[in-house]
């Protein structure tokens, strides 16, 4: 148990700013632990809570199946299926066991049930009934003539045999490659969990990574959602494999030393009835607010009710089960500024710390995500948390004992959107060095965070991705290594640049969306009726950056030696320790981290002899150069020389580096 005013007090030690909101702090920690202890008990925990999954939907249990269910609202349910001909039967019917919860169980014998037997629940309520796919289903599957979704019983004679629990320390830097399984394929298709381990994550290991981030797992009818509009927690999507597939996946990924975290969705839910929770019990109440405040007008869902315990316990257990049942190594929470305000933060600047403290913070959301994270790092204690919040709520990012919600990490979702309002809407010759300076370094020091240039998000049809802004037409044309076109040259010189400077100035983390490492030229766009169903965009095509003749393997091979680098000198797990030089009209910038000097030439045509700048003496070698032609580069720059950090003459307590600067080239460089 923590102690709401010392946790009040280390938060506003961090942060000053905060002093006036003590008293909102401090009621909010202890909003967390009265909904704490109202879920447990003085003595429970919340890990025996957060194991809904084990009481309810369909188990195997000493020599019987049993099936239960919470649906207060209902008069009648029964199993419906292949096994009864998809008709009701006696036998199927289930008996409401909990008069005050409301809840439903039948027990059936071994025989009644197969593995791979479809079903489903039918219901009915006061003034009308209806199909549903139980809560907690573990495995639903679309016809594919009918499109009909069903749960499925899976009971395999052999099951998955884990050889591995995880991949890499919780204390590690997170470089993060964010992947989708359907579209990892360069097929026009929807890929599968057996190709992903067997093509992709051999590839990922390769570049360096060491977290991948799995998007659309759980469960979505519609494709096109990209995994957002969820309609079965406790099911691993169905269209790429099966449970045991996705087991292997997992496994596989520990082998290469890869952290593997989930994208989960508990920010809202589809809207549809039959697949999801909405109205499953005929209210339209049961999970979700009732009336207005129960939909997502932006995202046409259904949004939780968080002050619920039965919500509460459905949400922590989904938490537990992907932690228990597919060895899951953490997870990043999806839309969480949506979660954490009653406006859902849309069309918000968040320029006031009132904005944090007032009457528009959901603290019934807030008071989830603080007990969901110190779930997950009690099951869990090497799992890792990332919030996906716009606002700068404080304290986001630290656990709940110093003041915050729990978070491992926050995404620096700024920082790509300066990126586009660089490369759309300023020319490169007026880049303002200070404005980036500070966007990049734009972070609550305290809490640590992930860095990206690009996410999935800016890679969907709407936006365009790094590479499109800067080349956009000409990367179809001019990608052969033998053509000198100029666009093409600036695309790849600055391609490389952003990526290394937005690594090396992060907080505690990077996050790549997959295959834009290498540049990848289209956009991202799911079958749908406006683009007849196709595939062409929702796929990646790897040859592009393995084709030796082609410019894409430049970028490729830079990434990697960028992401090795950081790992090498272990960039990220210190804190930027200084800036040595800013300079806006020459468009330099040279930085002090992990022992090594990082410098940017972002100028289009100016390159500078014997630039000097201030940083620590003694002898320093070329250990990375953007210029070089192995990248794509121009090769101006002689990497077998040294450099010396002299004693400047005019103030001899100064040492002065002086460098070749080609135009638009970074160089990192190593004390000897």
């Amino acid at each position: 148990m923590t102690d709401p005013v010392s946790t009040a007090e280390k938060l506003i030690e961090k942060d000053p700013w905060i002093a006036p909101y003590r008293d909102a702090l401090i009621r909010r920690h202890e909003w967390i632990e009265r909904v704490r202890q109202r879920l447990v008990g003085e003595k429970g925990s919340l890990a025996d809570f957060a194991s809904g999954h084990e009481y309810f939907g369909l188990h195997f249990r000493d020599g019987e199946w049993v099936f239960r269910e919470w649906a207060p609202n209902a008069e009648r349910i029964c199993l419906i299926g292949q096994m009864t001909d998809w008709q009701e039967k006696e036998p199927f019917a289930l008996e409401r066991i909990d008069d005050q919860e409301g809840v439903w169980e039948v027990r059936l014998p071994a025989d009644a049930l197969s593995h791979n037997d479809l079903y489903r629940l039918r219901l009915y309520w006061p003034g009308g009934g209806g199909d549903r796919i139980p809560a907690y289903a573990r495995r639903v599957v679309q016809d594919t003539h009918t499109k009909i979704f069903n749960a499925q019983v899976w009971a395999p004679e052999h099951p998955y045999e884990w050889r591995f629990w995880s991949g890499i320390e919780r204390d590690e830097p997170a470089l993060v490659y964010e992947c989708h399984v359907g579209m990892a394929t360069e097929d026009q298709k929807v890929g599968t969990y057996r190709e992903f381990t067997e093509n992709i994550l051999p590839r990922i290991a390769d570049a360096g990574y060491n977290t991948i981030q799995l998007m659309a797992i759980q469960e979505h009818p519609y494709y096109g959602s990209f995994g957002y509009q969820v309609s079965n927690f406790f099911a691993a999507s169905s269209r790429y494999g099966t449970p045991d597939e996705f087991k292997e996946l997992v496994d596989r990924a520990h082998e290469l030393g890869l952290r593997v975290v989930m994208d989960i969705v508990h920010s809202h839910a589809v809207a549809n009835e039959v697949e999801g929770l909405s109205r499953f019990d005929g209210t339209e109440y049961q999970y979700f607010h009732k009336g207005a405040r129960g939909y997502h007008t932006a995202w046409s869902s259904r949004l939780f009710d968080y002050a619920k315990p039965q919500v509460l316990h459905f949400l922590l257990s989904n938490c537990r089960f992907w932690l228990d049942e597919y060895r899951i190594d953490g997870f990043r929470f999806d839309g969480v500024t949506s979660m954490l305000y009653h406006d859902h933060g849309l069309g918000k600047a968040f320029s006031s710390y009132d904005d944090y403290f007032g009457g528009n913070v959901d603290e019934d959301a807030l008071v989830y995500l603080a007990l969901a994270n110190r779930l997950i790092h009690t099951v869990r204690p090497d799992a890792v948390t990332i919030a996906e919040d716009i606002s700068g709520m404080p304290g986001l990012a630290l656990p709940v004992s110093k003041g915050g919600i729990g978070f491992d990490y926050r995404f620096s979702m700024g920082v790509p959107d300066l990126w586009i309002k660089l490369t759309e809407k300023i020319e490169d010759e007026y880049w303002p060095m200070s404005q980036l300076w500070f966007e990049l370094n734009n972070r609550r020091a305290e809490e640590k965070s992930i860095s990206y240039v690009e996410s999935h998000d800016q890679a969907l049809v709407g936006d365009k991705t790094l590479i499109f802004r800067l080349m956009d037409k000409e990367m179809y044309h001019h990608m052969h290594v033998d053509d000198g076109n100029l666009i093409a040259d600036r695309g790849i010189a600055l391609h490389k640049m952003i990526r290394l400077i937005t690594l090396t100035t992060a907080g505690n983390g990077y996050l790549n969306f997959m295959g834009n490492e290498f540049g990848h030229p289209e956009w991202i766009d799911f079958p749908r009726e406006g683009n007849n169903w196709s595939h062409y965009y929702a796929r990646r095509q790897w040859s592009l950056a393995d084709h030796p003749e082609l410019k894409y393997r430049f970028l490729k091979d830079f990434d990697r030696a960028m992401i090795n680098l950081a790992r090498e000198y272990q960039i990220l797990k210190g804190p930027l320790e200084r800036l040595l030089h800013e300079h806006s009209d020459d468009k330099v910038i040279a930085f002090f981290r992990g022992g090594l000097v990082f410098v940017f030439n972002f100028h289009p045509t100016k390159s500078y002899t014997d630039y000097g700048f201030e940083a620590p003496p003694g002898e320093y070698r070329i250990l990375l150069d953007s210029d070089d032609a192995a990248f794509g580069g121009h090769d101006r720059i002689d990497r077998s020389i040294s450099h010396s950090a002299r004693p400047d003459p005019e103030d001899p307590r100064r040492a002065m580096l002086r460098l070749y600067l080609p135009s638009r080239t970074a160089l990192v460089l190593e004390p000897i």
